[in-house]
């Protein structure tokens, strides 16, 4: 047991600076606080974090070294991942101004939603999932950190604290950036917000773009 809990602190040391690194999924989480409001940003930090634990699965059972070894499968990976930052960010780009004012977030929070939960779990789900990086870094850190020996379940079990966390911090950043001070100091730059978070988007699938495998 003392085993285990050794393998999850250190774990967690390390999934701790990634958490908080810039990257697609806090930029959108960041953009759904700020466009659609606090209940689409959860459920789209939900679809992260089940994102997560697709990462972990896939690495568990070994395709994720199948992958890492095979630079026709990465790119694969890696240009679905391109296609679909460009995609969101010009989408972005192209919206219109939005109404951040409280009054209009708590009309797109109330019945009737501009965007379906579906859409906003994808949303987030496919952010994190569409990165050819995460099949590295989980597979690095499962490799040089985690025994072979170490039972599947209890692998399993360190995806799940893993995908908790990384679930409650985007929550956090959700909480934060709809927070009526937050939300009066954007509501007047909405159309640069999604500008802003539109060349994000790009700039994040022209940089994936040129990642290469290892």
């Amino acid at each position: 047991m003392s085993s285990y809990l050794l393998e999850l602190a250190s774990l967690m040391a390390i999934f701790s600076f990634a958490i908080v690194s810039p990257g697609a999924d806090l930029a959108m989480v960041m953009r759904q606080s700020l466009v659609h409001g606090r209940r689409a940003a959860i459920v789209t930090s939900f679809g992260v974090g089940a994102s997560l634990m697709f990462h972990v699965t896939y690495t568990i059972l070994g395709l994720g070294l199948i992958i890492s070894q095979s630079i026709y499968l990465f790119n694969i990976v890696k240009w679905c991942g391109v296609a679909y930052l460009i995609y969101i960010g010009i989408k972005a780009l192209r919206a219109g101004k939005a109404d951040l004012s409280l009054e209009a977030v708590k009309g797109r929070e109330g019945a009737k939603s501009d965007q379906s939960a579906l859409r906003a779990f994808g949303l987030g789900f496919l952010a994190n999932a569409l990165n050819p990086k995460a099949v590295f870094f989980f597979l690095s850190i499962f490799s040089t950190v985690v025994s072979a020996h170490t039972p599947i379940a209890v692998k399993f079990g360190y995806g799940l604290v893993m995908a908790t966390c990384l679930i409650a911090w985007f929550v956090g950043v959700s909480l934060f950036m709809t927070t009526p001070r937050m939300r009066a100091a954007f509501s007047r730059a909405s159309q640069w917000i999604d500008r802003t978070s539109g060349l994000v988007f790009i700039a994040l699938g022209i940089k994936l773009a040129t990642e290469k495998a290892h």
